[in-house]
């Protein structure tokens, strides 16, 4: 498996957009994408800064995804929500997943 942690920050008063900015990436996903799992944090201490967790079956299927023209299309919109919320552009760490427990 193979994910990425994606941070930012909200920009003040833009906390509550947050559920419907979810909902709208929820619903551009595609079927078959290789997304594994997706969770939104944010810090209890600093609650400006939002932490997004994706996590993929494999590298490739998470490129491909980014590629995907249907993806695009839909982020359009979205993309003009984040400007708005976020402080700044996304900042994205690359990471191959060793270990994972659920329970």
């Amino acid at each position: 498996m193979w994910a990425q942690l994606i941070t930012t920050r909200l920009k003040p008063g833009k906390e509550d957009n947050l559920a419907g900015l979810i909902e709208q990436l929820r619903a551009i996903e595609q079927p078959g994408s290789g997304l594994v799992r997706s969770t939104a944090m944010r810090d209890q201490n600093d609650p400006s800064r939002l932490y997004m967790m994706v996590v993929f079956e494999s590298e490739e299927e998470a490129r491909a995804r980014e590629s995907d023209a249907r993806r695009q299309e839909g982020l359009e919109g979205v993309r003009a929500l984040m400007a708005d919320m976020f402080e700044g552009p996304p900042e994205f760490v690359d990471l191959i997943v060793v270990d994972e427990l659920s329970q």
